[in-house]
C-alpha cells in the first residue's frame, strides 16, 4: 500500500484559502492521508496576522488537532507583520522546508 502525505500550500486570502483550511483539516481529523502539513505562503499571512475570522477559526482548529501550520518568515518580515502573525503559527523561512517535503515524497496540493 502507498503511503500517502500532503503538503497543502495556501497562499490566497479569499475563498480558495478556505477550501484549502477545510481540506487539511478533515484531512486530519478523518485520517485520509498518513500525514498532512500545512503552509501559509502569500497574501493569507497578512490576513491570519491581522487576525481575520475566516482563516484564524481553521488555524485554531488545526492546532486543536496537532498540526501547527508554518508560515513564511521573509514575507512577514518584508510586510511588516512578524509578531503579529507568530501569535497564531509557527514563522519560519519556508523555501527550505517545502522542497524538504518534496524530497520525502509529500504531494503538493496549492491553495
Amino acid at each position: 500500500m502507498r503511503v500517502v502525505r500532503a503538503l497543502v500550500i495556501i497562499s490566497g486570502a479569499d475563498e480558495r484559502a478556505l477550501v484549502g483550511f477545510m481540506w487539511a483539516t478533515n484531512a486530519v481529523r478523518h485520517g485520509w492521508v498518513e500525514d498532512v502539513e500545512v503552509v501559509l505562503f502569500g497574501p493569507i499571512e497578512k490576513a491570519v496576522a491581522e487576525g481575520d475570522e475566516r482563516f484564524v477559526l481553521w488555524v485554531e482548529q488545526l492546532k486543536e488537532l496537532g498540526k501547527l501550520p508554518i508560515a513564511c518568515k521573509r514575507i512577514a518580515e518584508l510586510e511588516g507583520f512578524e509578531v503579529s502573525l507568530q501569535k497564531y503559527v509557527k514563522v519560519e523561512y519556508v523555501g527550505k522546508i517545502i522542497a524538504e517535503y518534496l524530497e520525502k515524497g509529500y504531494v503538493p496540493m496549492t491553495f
